[in-house]
């Protein structure tokens, strides 16, 4: 496969993260769901961030996350998403760039603004997201480079996306060029709110188009309409060829064709922000599955990044990731 030139290629919302602290009651006064994503409208955003103390502006959105880990782990990584020309589309291109991700996406003026997303982080170290999509969603099969596709060994994709059809047409497109170049498809569930608005639309492409799913418990007990998380793991077994579902302080379960294995949290000295951590999760299996690494190595990758991710504010890693794994003695 001399034609591959990236370990990940990612499709999702190019947002930019504003990320701040608050209290719970700062969440009840706004009516956020803690520890939830919410889609909101300009006004509201204008006005939680008004009413929000200090905050932090750093390129963001969750397959962006992923990909900055790959990055991070030394893994070729590319990103495909929408921007506006203004000063946070800017903003997004200069820090994605420079966190070593390939971004060729052209900015759009005329239309929406760059999206944006407010994380609200309470002392416990819980986070809370309200965003406005703004142009991100606005991606349609005129994004995806199929050449770029079928350059990459796993093309991953973002749930988030799935609240437009055109950004539904622009996934299809893509898991069509993946398949017909025998590359492998991956797919994060994104959000247990997510997954109820889409329940039916998941199922259809897992079943159909879908190598690598990623989810958490409160996603994936959705996705089968249950509270039993072990049911809905015997459900995926059937569904996908390889899963693997985190769990919080409970580590994480890797599935592949009924071979289960349990992987476990990686310690932290003290839990700042759970902001990224499934992202960073993410970047970890994925880069160990393209580089040839057991599930159960891709797993403990896995857990690494999210350990290093949740023990500070933000969603992009403070040590480099290559470099942590190999003091934990993973061999890169």
């Amino acid at each position: 496969m001399s034609d591959i030139r990236y370990d990940v290629i990612g499709i999702g919302n190019a947002i930019v993260d504003i990320l701040g602290r608050c209290d719970d009651a700062f969440l009840a006064k706004h009516d956020a769901p803690k520890g939830n994503m919410r889609l909101v409208d300009a006004p509201t955003i204008d006005t939680l961030y008004n009413d929000m103390g200090p905050a932090v502006e750093i390129s963001g959105g969750s397959a962006a996350n992923t990909l900055v880990g790959v990055s991070s782990f030394g893994g070729k990584a590319a990103f495909i998403g929408k921007v506006a020309g203004d000063e946070f589309g800017k903003i997004f291109a200069h820090d994605i760039r420079a966190a070593g991700v390939e971004f060729n996406s052209k900015a759009v003026d005329g239309k929406d603004p760059t999206s944006r997303s407010l994380i609200l982080v309470t002392p416990d170290g819980e986070r809370t997201m309200n965003t406005y999509l703004g142009i991100s969603t606005d991606i349609d099969n005129g994004e995806v480079d199929p050449d770029a596709i079928k350059a990459a060994r796993i093309v991953y994709l973002e749930g988030y996306l799935f609240d437009r059809p055109d950004a539904k047409a622009a996934f299809g497109e893509a898991v069509e060029i993946a398949k017909t170049a025998g590359r492998k498809v991956a797919l994060s569930l994104s959000d247990g709110f997510c997954v109820d608005r889409h329940r039916a639309e998941f199922l259809e492409l897992i079943h159909y188009g879908v190598d690598i799913l990623f989810a958490n418990e409160e996603e994936i007990t959705s996705l089968y309409e249950t509270s039993d998380f072990e049911e809905a793991a015997k459900k995926i077994t059937s569904a996908t060829e390889l899963a693997a579902l985190t769990r919080g302080a409970k580590g994480s379960v890797v599935i592949s064709k009924g071979e289960r294995i349990e992987i476990p949290v990686e310690p932290v000295e003290e839990l700042v922000d759970t902001t990224g951590a499934g992202d960073l999760y993410a970047a970890g299996f994925l880069y160990g599955v393209a580089a040839g690494k057991d599930f159960a190595t891709a797993g403990r990758l896995g857990s690494i990044a999210a350990a290093e991710i949740i023990s500070h504010m933000g969603a992009r890693p403070q040590t480099k990731l290559v470099e942590l794994a190999q003091q934990k003695g993973v061999s890169l």
